[in-house]
């Protein structure tokens, strides 16, 4: 494992000198000496239980003020110095001879600084959690056969598919140009599904995305997972996993637990570039008002059953369908008054109603609303167009990427 150590000191500055820790006057000095500490033991022979101790007090301490109020309001400065505690925790972890259990601790580490710190030093922790996942796939066996011919089953049990009336379907086009689809659907805000759009993704024929490859490119990575059915639920909660975790408790069921848990975030595509370069923005983004840069890519993934229930979004949307299948009903924002919306602040864009099970008493105004419907399957694009309503199920293991653009 000394090699593992050389790769990542390779990325750091040869010397203390040139390791830059420079912070406005809303970090505390006294957190800057700590910072100094940690880099002085970085490129010194301190004992491994040393840096750790130094490192977790960073984190300890950066960590509570990321937690002091709304995230939006965290100042960026601590961010950068949760970031920098968890770079000096990997060089501790990984100084010395580091047991496989400690590279999986360091690889944990980086995807923290990802996702709750901020980007320092050229996005260091990125480059390094790469090195270390390369050195996770080098030890680990291959994938339990049981595993296999679970993954198997889920993919043969056919799911239940609604019959959609015709007057009811979603109309469907195959690749539009940017002009008929620009006229005839985004300028009047109309609902289609988009034809053979995506059939060029690595996602869908090189190598076509499934629990086996989300193993192999991603299997040890932390990210943030949704445990309930629906966002509205009492229990529903969000907790952090490892993408095998998820896998094991949520789609195979390995240890017999209840419950629905769905991995959906728009930053699993930076955490795992693999992943990003599966997939394409369709071009059909070029015709809004800002660049690439601008979209948000959303990841979608989780067993049948999963429900997003009926909700606008201040954006266009495309929905790209990679596994699985899900029904999908869509209601024009002119006919907001019928559809319930919550009262609160928090919830005000999601409807009161359960979809295909409406309380026709609280609501009775609900059944009078018009809707189109469809069952996207994989390599369909839906294109869903800005605050329109939306109700989402899963029919079975899916996989999807959304596009949002303004």
């Amino acid at each position: 494992m000394a090699r593992l150590w050389s790769k990542i000191s390779a990325l750091l500055p040869h010397n203390e000198e040139q390791f830059p820790l420079q912070f406005s006057d809303k970090v505390e000095s006294s957190v800057v000496e700590m910072l100094k500490r940690s880099r002085l033991q970085l490129y010194s022979d301190s004992t491994s239980a040393s840096r750790m101790l130094n490192a977790q007090i960073i984190l300890d301490f950066s960590w509570e003020k990321l937690n002091m109020g709304t995230w939006r309001l965290v100042d960026k400065e601590w961010r950068r110095v949760y970031s920098y505690g968890c770079l000096f925790k990997v060089g501790a972890l990984c100084r010395e001879d580091p047991s496989a259990d400690e590279v999986l601790q360091a690889v944990r580490t980086c995807d923290m600084g990802l996702l709750m710190g901020a980007a320092i030093m050229d996005n260091v922790l990125q480059v390094i959690v790469q090195i270390l996942q390369d050195e996770v796939r080098k030890s680990t066996k291959e994938e339990d056969k049981n595993d296999l011919t679970e993954a198997k089953r889920i993919k043969m049990e056919s799911p239940r598919i609604p019959v959609i009336k015709e007057e009811l379907a979603v109309p469907r086009i195959k690749c539009p140009s940017l002009e008929s689809f620009n006229t005839n659907y985004l300028l009047p805000l109309k609902p289609v599904i988009l034809e053979g759009i995506i059939e060029h993704w690595p996602a869908l024929n090189q190598h076509p995305w499934s629990i086996e490859y989300l193993r192999s490119v991603a299997g040890c990575r932390t990210v943030p997972v949704e445990v309930g059915s629906r966002y509205t639920d009492e229990e529903w909660s969000q907790t952090l996993l490892t993408v095998n975790e998820f896998i094991d408790r949520y789609i195979l069921n390995k240890d017999g637990g209840k419950g629905v848990g769905y991995l959906a975030q728009h930053q699993l595509f930076d955490q795992i570039p693999e992943l990003k370069e599966d997939i394409r923005p369709p071009d059909y983004c070029c015709l809004g008002e800002g660049d690439e840069d601008d979209i948000t890519v959303n990841a979608w993934f989780g067993p049948g059953g999963t429900v997003s229930p009926l909700h606008q979004d201040p954006q266009q949307n495309f929905l790209a369908q990679v596994v699985g299948s899900k029904y999908i009903r869509l209601y024009s924002p002119e006919d907001t008054d019928k559809l319930y919306p919550h009262q609160s602040q928090l919830l005000h864009n999601t409807s009161q109603v359960e979809v295909e099970n409406p309380d026709t008493e609280r609501f009775p105004e609900f059944a009078k609303a018009p809707y189109v419907e469809c069952v996207l399957q994989p390599g369909d694009v839906l294109y869903i167009p800005v605050r329109h309503w939306h109700y989402v199920r899963s029919l079975e293991l899916s996989f999807s990427v959304s596009f949002w653009w303004s």
